[in-house]
């Protein structure tokens, strides 16, 4: 089960709400609220999966109240002003209804969100098995899930809540830290060697006193992380 509450000022739109959601046997709406801040005090004492939500209500925005989370849930924004929907993107919600929406549409986004989630679980549980972590990774990118073969990974750059990871084609480009993206990368192939880079050990061309090479591009090597990085490159023995 899904567990969702509904967030709008206008009882008229969570009225349809609730009876789409009751529509649908995975979601359980745990509460509807026309105030945000009723709807956090939910949320704290046990955080929900899925929110919908308004964006125009007052004393504080949608998108307002969604920034202020520091755990975010899945959300798809319920509107009735297209306008919000470049900052949606930004924000990452998993969905867009543009009001008046049919059930047609509904439907379609809260599979989405169901989708989503299973294979977020999916992730969790591969996770515990010994081969997770060393050939694969999951990352959030483009409302979906994305495989990256750890082994396929040349660099990855920080962009200051973002990072991009290069790999195969075409990099990929998901919202997280390099703090976080780091711990989820071996240690023993991976090492921080800028700020903003951290680069694949055995994807080095060539090191030069100020920078590392990578199929032609060149990562910048820091001070705070040079006596690291030449420690374990001489400890691989990636210079003979």
């Amino acid at each position: 089960m899904i567990r969702c509450i509904a967030i709008d000022d206008e009882a008229l739109a969570l009225d349809l709400l609730e009876d789409n959601i009751s529509k649908i046997p995975f979601l359980e709406l745990a509460g509807r609220y026309t105030n945000a801040f009723d709807a956090l005090k939910l949320m704290r004492e046990k955080p929900v999966d899925l929110l919908f939500l308004d964006i125009q209500m007052p004393d504080i925005t949608g998108i307002q109240f969604l920034k202020s989370l520091q755990q975010k849930p899945l959300v798809i924004f319920t509107t009735a002003f297209s306008k919000y929907a470049l900052e949606g993107f930004e924000l990452d919600v998993i969905d867009y209804l543009l009001k008046p929406y049919s059930f047609e549409r509904f439907l379609k986004a809260v599979n989405k969100a169901h989708e989503f989630l299973e294979l977020q679980e999916r992730a969790k549980e591969a996770k515990k098995g010994p081969a997770f972590g060393s050939h694969y990774l999951f990352v959030r990118a483009d409302y979906k899930l994305v495989k990256i073969d750890i082994q396929e990974i040349l660099y990855i750059e920080g962009l200051k809540d973002y990072v991009k990871i290069y790999c195969g084609e075409k990099p990929v480009l998901t919202q997280m830290s390099m703090k976080a993206i780091e711990e989820k990368l071996p240690t023993h192939d991976f090492i921080r060697v800028h700020r903003s880079f951290i680069v694949a050990f055995d994807k080095i061309d060539f090191i030069h006193k100020s920078f590392i090479s990578i199929k032609g591009r060149e990562i910048p090597l820091s001070d705070n992380y040079k006596d690291n990085f030449l420690s374990l490159v001489q400890k691989n023995k990636i210079m003979e």
